[in-house]
């Protein structure tokens, strides 16, 4: 609920917990791979072959999922208690 007593529409939360996780996942994405090979790390971990894109892209969505999940967890903190 916000200040004024109005109640935050399910979709404005839904998008305020996904846009910042994708860019953040974005930027993470980034980062990781700059500075390591898809390929050459699914070779080491004895997963098999992918293509680099397949690489990038299931690190983005990983990325997307863990950030996603540290911003629901930030929402939910942010709530007051229940005063009993």
């Amino acid at each position: 609920m916000t200040q004024d007593g109005k109640e935050i529409p399910v979709i404005q939360k839904v998008i305020a917990v996904l846009w910042p996780s994708f860019l953040t996942a974005g930027v993470a994405t980034i980062l990781f791979f700059a500075y390591f090979d898809p390929q050459l790390l699914m070779q080491v971990s004895g997963y098999g072959e992918i293509s680099r894109m397949a690489g990038y892209t299931i690190g983005f969505f990983l990325f997307w999922i863990l950030t996603s999940i540290t911003c629901v967890l930030t929402c939910y903190f942010q709530r007051p208690c229940d005063k009993k």
